[in-house]
């Protein structure tokens, strides 16, 4: 485990573009089969006017970006707090980051705030998730298969 790497203010992102087909496949591996996300005519007729992705989906870009680049393989989640702000809509492409606010070497406890904005710029999730990060392998960072790493 390398220590400095957690440093306050150290901020890594990456960013995933939210499809059809994600949001289709979410819904059969979780079962939240709500209409707002999978039919556009059920969909116009809601506040939103179109299909939105399900919040968990965009989150679990969150938890991607946490087990594959930073921390990396082998972070595990303690917890993760998330505010949902604004509606994710199928086609916009999110950029997903995480700030390190707190790092408790004693215990490889890491604490980083996240936060998700669309292509606007408007930030559609907040929140803090706190992973244990003493089993964290040291190697190089990868992008995630489907997401460019920036």
């Amino acid at each position: 485990m390398d220590e400095t790497a957690y440093f306050p203010g150290r901020t890594e992102s990456l960013v995933r573009t939210v499809t059809a087909a994600e949001v289709e496949a979410f819904a059969k591996a979780t079962g939240d089969v709500n209409p707002v996300h999978l039919d556009e005519a059920y969909a116009q007729g809601t506040r939103f006017g179109h299909r939105i992705a399900h919040g968990m989906l965009a989150a679990s870009y969150i938890s991607a970006l946490l087990g594959t680049q930073f921390p990396g393989p082998g972070t595990i989640y303690v917890s993760q707090a998330l505010n949902f702000l604004k509606p994710v809509y199928l086609g916009d492409t999110l950029r997903v980051s995480v700030t390190v606010t707190k790092f408790r070497a004693d215990k490889a406890i890491l604490t980083l705030e996240t936060a998700i904005q669309n292509q606007r710029g408007d930030k559609v999730l907040a929140g803090e998730a706190v992973c244990l990060v003493g089993d964290v392998a040291s190697q190089p960072r990868r992008a995630v298969s489907g997401a460019a790493a920036d």
